[in-house]
């Protein structure tokens, strides 16, 4: 078992198993403990250290994976008020790898960055189809039970908000293709003032990307008014939009929402496009290759491929999207990366399946979804070059003679490259059931990218 420790606390870690117990103090710099599972269950007990003198304790209890787990990867239940976060990922029959974090509020972390950082420099997690709550299998993204403060209390800072023309109101509402959604786009701006004129997360910066869903029943111009008249009539108002046509500093939008227009016509607008937020130039449908545009002086790298086929497209799905929010060398101007990892082709390929898979992946006899290769992959780039050392032992290699191969044994041996220590990841990254495949457990992996020593624009 191989245990990291990154951007973590001073902790002294009691290892209890059947032998005898082993005291190790951990140093609050990255590190490795190499320790054999010697038995079905062993304990980790990380103590805390607070000005030399032992502070909260964490019982961590690890188990041997079961034969038939279905979980690549999981996070160890803590009690809310523990200071860290626990993830394992499994490495063989008897082996995993153990992740332990600092528990960052995920409704404050922009907090923690600095003013001058360039919003094209984190790593920024959304949602892909934010309010699409209805509509399974086909239109649904979400689940009811995250709405949108919940999204944003929860770390999402990314969301894309597709709107419709009410016949009866003349007010906009929330659809994804031709399924409304229900929710106003009133009740949309409300849910975003009140994030962002709370206490704790006024320092918080949300971006709204704006498109249009019935392009058939309202022109343009109707759309492109009506939007402009509910964001100046909700509270905050226009003050509580960022609306230049050029990505900002963290500093100049604090507490402000970022429009990212994804619709078209100008009019009505002070300083026409270039008072509607940042606007891109073009946007292919399903580009599986991506596409690039130019912001001003910042080069915009998006990848959307949605029409993938079917679920035997997820590895590669998957992998561009992870791959186009990694940039290496030193660019010649600033770089935002945008990856959608949400996907849509009927039948064999619905949103649902596409994000959180099905069956036991981890035994072949099932579907992985991108947000479990996502996840996988982020605990990997976190731990940074520390790679486990995998060895076939009697148990695995009964699992080969069953004819399920090694991608059975080593669901490490994930289909997304691991990017070289220079690079940085960044950008942002969209997803559909975000809280899956645990509860809320993928985000926090998004945001701790930002505080890493190999990718981090805030690690020091």
């Amino acid at each position: 078992m191989r245990v990291t420790f990154a951007n973590a606390s001073s902790y002294v870690v009691v290892v209890e198993h059947s032998g005898p117990l082993s005291l190790l103090q951990v140093p609050p710099q990255t590190t490795l403990l190499d320790l054999k599972l010697p038995s079905l269950r062993t304990v980790l007990k990380l103590r805390s250290l607070e000005h030399g003198k032992l502070a909260s304790t964490s019982a961590i209890e690890l188990t041997r994976p079961r034969l038939l787990s279905c979980k690549p990867w999981s996070s160890l239940s803590l009690p809310v008020e523990s200071k860290i976060r626990v993830y394992t990922i499994r490495v063989s029959r008897k082996r995993r790898k153990v992740l332990i974090l600092d528990r960052r509020d995920t409704a404050s972390f922009l907090s923690e960055i600095p003013d001058t950082t360039h919003l094209s420099s984190v790593l920024l997690p959304g949602t892909h189809q934010t309010i699409s709550f209805y509509g399974w299998p086909v239109s649904q993204c979400q689940v009811t039970t995250t709405p949108l403060l919940t999204q944003l209390l929860s770390g999402i800072r990314v969301i894309d908000v597709r709107l419709a023309m009410n016949d009866k109101s003349s007010t906009l509402i929330a659809q994804h293709g031709i399924l409304p959604q229900k929710t106003p786009f009133s009740s949309i701006l409300s849910s975003i003032h009140t994030f962002l004129t709370s206490p704790s997360s006024q320092r918080e910066t949300i971006i709204m990307s704006i498109k249009q869903e019935d392009y058939a029943q309202t022109s343009q111009a109707d759309f492109s008014a009506a939007v402009l008249r509910e964001m100046s009539a909700a509270p905050g108002g226009l003050g509580m939009w960022y609306l230049d046509n050029k990505l900002p500093y963290l500093g100049e939008v604090r507490g402000k929402c970022v429009l990212f227009s994804r619709f078209g016509v100008s009019k009505g607008w002070e300083n026409g496009f270039e008072g509607m937020g940042i606007h891109p130039t073009m946007w292919p449908d399903s580009n599986k290759s991506g596409f690039s545009w130019n912001c001003k002086d910042t080069l915009v790298v998006t990848n959307d491929w949605y029409n993938i086929g079917n679920f035997f497209s997820i590895p590669e799905k998957a992998s561009l999207a992870a791959q186009n929010l990694v940039v290496i060398n030193d660019p010649p101007m600033p770089v935002l990366p945008i990856s959608f990892f949400s996907a849509s082709t009927f039948p064999l390929a619905l949103p649902s399946l596409v994000a959180r898979g099905s069956g036991w992946p981890s035994i072949g006899m099932g579907v992985e979804g991108v947000n479990s290769k996502l996840g996988g992959w982020l605990i990997e780039v976190i731990a940074g070059d520390c790679q486990p050392l995998i060895e076939q032992d009697e148990e695995d290699m009964s699992l080969e003679k069953l004819g399920r191969g090694k991608q059975s044994i080593s669901v490490l041996a994930t289909e997304i490259p691991i990017p070289p220590p220079e690079a940085q990841m960044k950008g942002w990254a969209l997803l559909d059931y975000y809280a899956s495949p645990e509860a809320g457990d993928l985000v926090p992996l998004l945001i701790e990218a930002n505080f890493s020593s190999r990718t981090g624009v805030a690690w020091s």
